[in-house]
């Protein structure tokens, strides 16, 4: 029965708002499951080195959950240090930045005449703002608290039943498609695979390197807890073109408070825009480079959808989700278009312009008649 067109994107879009609407309201279950697989599929090559090696199934994806762990402690355990001393120093720096507020009121009210506050009046409002809101932000802390520890209790679960069971999940997919058409989609599920190991690998590189960049800045520039910061900045860079800046604002800031110089402060956001810079424009291409194909309008569209639809955890999916989408598109000859549209700018174009078309235009022409040069009746509009 054949429909109109009308009908049929009638039907799309509603189709489109309920999908969106059930991965909203359904976002404390599917984030975890996002979030395992693409940690399971970084982590399919170690499992499979560990089986390879003769190791169980069972006892390759346990070593591999306890590196992980291993890891993530390590760091903690490393940059815990600065942080207990970052949280000694909070006293003296709020010390400071009330004397600059101070400041700043005594050089606003001067130019422009307004009553400065007293601190008195701004701990007064301070502490009835906290009276209305407070049950607020203690049930937004407790819920947030609780999803947290779930997350970190459900995630090591779901990569383990991933790891495990990947074969039968393969089998599963296979029962959807014909006997013919299988190869085809086993090469998409392998395409799927060294896109997310590409991005997910590139990216730990990249903050690495990133990392090691700021820590050169902030030391030359003899930031105090200049290695927590650049590890902070650099760890925010998961968050793509705004994390590094949300990273820049508290070291600058700081560095005011504690310096008193803007010009050191400005130095310091000089740094974290010269190493965005390298970042985007050298290091990320060069890493990565086309196997995460995706174009900047398409990241920057697909990073707001994210933000709206899960918020920061929805940002940090955007890219890896639109990748893993233009490797789909891709596959199938109706959608293909759509993968063409997220990927980056094609070198070349499609039809070869002949250098006989090519006209100059009115001052070009008024150009070559000052020059003297001969105007071809092919070069005439």
């Amino acid at each position: 029965m054949k429909q109109s067109a009308v009908v049929h994107y009638t039907f799309l879009l509603i189709g489109l708002s309920l999908l969106v609407f059930v991965l909203h309201r359904l976002d404390d279950i599917l984030l975890p499951i996002f979030f395992s697989g693409l940690l399971a599929v970084l982590l399919l090559p170690l499992c499979r080195k560990f089986e390879s090696w003769g190791f169980p199934r069972i006892l390759a994806i346990v070593c591999c959950l306890l590196l992980v762990i291993l890891l993530i402690v390590g760091l903690v355990y490393i940059f815990g240090s600065q942080i207990v001393q970052f949280r000694d120093e909070l006293p003296i720096l709020q010390e400071r930045l009330a004397q600059y507020f101070d400041q700043t009121q005594q050089l606003l009210s001067r130019r422009f005449g307004f009553e400065p506050m007293s601190k008195d009046q701004i701990i007064d409002q301070s502490l009835d703002s906290l009276k209305t809101r407070a049950g607020g932000w203690l049930g937004t802390t407790l819920n947030t608290t609780t999803s947290v520890l779930s997350v970190v209790t459900l995630i090591p679960i779901y990569i383990f039943c991933l790891l495990y069971y990947r074969d039968h999940i393969r089998q599963f997919m296979f029962r959807f498609v014909a006997p013919d058409k299988r190869t085809s989609v086993l090469h998409t599920i392998d395409s799927i695979q060294t896109v997310i190991q590409a991005y997910i690998s590139g990216l730990l590189t990249v903050i690495v390197i990133v990392a090691v960049l700021n820590a050169i800045g902030l030391l030359a520039l003899q930031v105090k807890f200049a290695i927590f910061f650049a590890v902070f900045a650099s760890v925010l860079a998961v968050i793509p073109y705004i994390g590094i800046f949300i990273g820049a604002a508290l070291p600058t800031l700081i560095t005011l408070v504690e310096t008193g110089s803007p010009l050191r402060a400005a130095g310091v956001l000089g740094v974290f825009l010269v190493v965005q810079f390298l970042e985007g424009n050298f290091i990320t291409p060069t890493i990565t480079g086309s196997k995460v194909s995706i174009n900047p309008m398409a990241a920057i569209i697909a990073l707001i959808l994210g933000g709206e639809l899960w918020g920061t955890p929805g940002m940090i999916l955007s890219i890896p989700l639109t990748a893993v989408l233009k490797v789909i598109f891709d596959a199938s000859k109706s959608t293909e278009p759509w993968g063409f549209l997220l990927g980056d700018i094609s070198d070349g174009e499609d039809t070869k312009k002949d250098k006989s078309d090519d006209k100059p235009g009115f001052f070009a022409r008024i150009w070559q008649r000052i020059r003297g040069e001969h105007v071809t009746p092919s070069t005439r509009r």
